[in-house]
């Protein structure tokens, strides 16, 4: 019987032997894989992401595993969700575990909102960063967010005044987000914290107000 060890070394190993390596060939080796899983056990597809995410590579094939699966998806829980972020350390790492792990999780009930603000509250930037891009998840239409205004800007309010670079970026990304579903909400929240939000973020959401775009064209960034 082979086991997650097996699949995960699998795994990395047809994603080393691609001609060319970028995310649509390796996201291509994702898919056979998701389908060959189909109807694998859920925890054992967990297992498998997290052998993954072990090795230091490639751990977003994991992550996409789980989303894709829907048995391993409904596995997920706040331990769960917690254990597959550890070792977050980049923008990448993070974005990839909130956009396809803790964000839908926490969209479909599975963490509670209490998860997310401890995140908020970590001394360690990549899982505050990871707190506000999980908001992400509740506000973009294509995957299934019908915004949530409240619990937006309840997360954007404990970090309103973090200076750190990748905290800073994924607040403007998350206030963005949220405009096409009340503007009027995001510009009373600029307006509020004027005097500690940063320049950044002011600027690139009174863009996409005003616009639509973060940086239109012919508008210093």
């Amino acid at each position: 019987m082979v086991d997650a060890k097996e699949v995960a070394v699998s795994i990395l190993a047809e994603c080393d032997s691609l001609p060319v390596q970028n995310a649509s060939t390796m996201r291509a080796v994702r898919k056979k894989y998701s389908s060959l899983l189909k109807e694998s056990q859920g925890d054992f597809v967990i297992q498998i992401a997290r052998e993954l995410k072990q090795t230091g590579r490639f751990r977003w094939i994991g992550y996409e595993l789980i989303l894709a699966n829907k048995a391993a998806f409904k596995c997920l829980d706040a331990g769960e969700a917690e254990e597959l972020g550890q070792g977050i350390n980049s923008w990448w790492t993070v974005d990839s575990f909130a956009r396809t792990i803790s964000g839908p999780a926490w969209l479909a009930g599975l963490i509670p909102d209490e998860l997310i603000l401890k995140w908020a509250n970590s001394p360690e930037h990549w899982w505050r960063r990871a707190a506000l891009v999980s908001t992400v998840a509740l506000n973009v239409r294509s995957h299934g967010g019908m915004g949530d205004v409240p619990r937006t800007l309840q997360i954007c309010r404990l970090l309103v005044g973090d200076k750190q670079d990748m905290v800073v970026k994924a607040m403007s990304w998350a206030l963005r987000e949220l405009v096409v579903h009340d503007p009027q909400a995001v510009e009373a929240f600029l307006d509020e914290h004027e005097k500690v939000l940063a320049g950044r973020v002011k600027r690139e959401v009174r863009n996409k107000l005003k616009s639509g775009l973060k940086n239109p064209k012919g508008v210093k960034k």
